[in-house]
């Protein structure tokens, strides 16, 4: 498999990655009150890649 296909392959994963990293980002700003500090989210959001922002929606986000 040369450079250019591998590439090819992973860019919709890398899109999504960085999708969803930057969507919990902008709501954990506007989120006044989440389930545990906002620092903690925002370093598991940046840090897991993929799994830090589902953890962050899953678990994080309060909804009222």
């Amino acid at each position: 498999m040369d450079q250019t296909t591998l590439i090819l392959a992973l860019l919709p994963i890398i899109i999504i990655q960085f999708a969803l990293m930057i969507f919990a980002l902008v709501d954990l700003i506007k989120n006044p009150n989440p389930y545990g500090p906002k620092w903690m989210w925002g370093a598991l959001i940046v840090v897991i890649n993929i799994i830090g922002p589902l953890l962050y929606f899953v678990i994080g986000r309060r909804n009222y």
